[in-house]
């Protein structure tokens, strides 16, 4: 059984919560691999997660390289998992289809979107059977509390 995380972003963007939402991950001694909506929003990720804090940076690459299979986190616009990567995250409008061999998924999807929340409903309802499926909604300090 997979566990699924839906994050409803709210007050803090895409940029503020998924790096902290990867270096947790790689806290646990996980890979990961991030699906990305489109090729030019993975451009833009990538140079973020490299210069997101002064102090530190989050050592990954883009899909497609010789290196992939090293890469603690991948970035990719496509469904494959090329890091043999435990979990995967969707943002930018990825959406999942189906939860594969995957220990985790966590997918971000913003609040001011409506067709982005359009999507993230039909996902709920296509993978909460058989899955262990949380729902995390920001508050107005940024925060997350789960609703479901």
């Amino acid at each position: 059984m997979a566990e699924i995380l839906f994050y409803h972003l709210e007050t803090r963007p895409l940029e503020a919560v998924l790096p902290l939402l990867l270096e947790k991950t790689l806290e646990r001694g996980w890979r990961a691999v991030v699906e990305i909506g489109s090729p030019e929003r993975a451009e833009a990720l990538d140079a973020h997660l490299w210069t997101f804090r002064d102090d530190a940076f989050l050592a990954h690459g883009l899909a497609g390289e010789e290196t992939d299979i090293h890469q603690p986190i991948l970035l990719t616009t496509g469904p494959d998992n090329p890091n043999d990567a435990p979990v995967r995250f969707f943002v930018d409008r990825a959406v999942p289809q189906a939860v594969g061999a995957y220990r985790r998924l966590v997918y971000l999807f913003s609040g001011h979107d409506p067709e982005a929340v359009a999507e993230a409903r039909l996902a709920w309802k296509a993978l909460r059977e058989g899955n262990e499926v949380t729902y995390w909604q920001q508050d107005q300090n940024g925060r997350w509390a789960k609703k479901a």
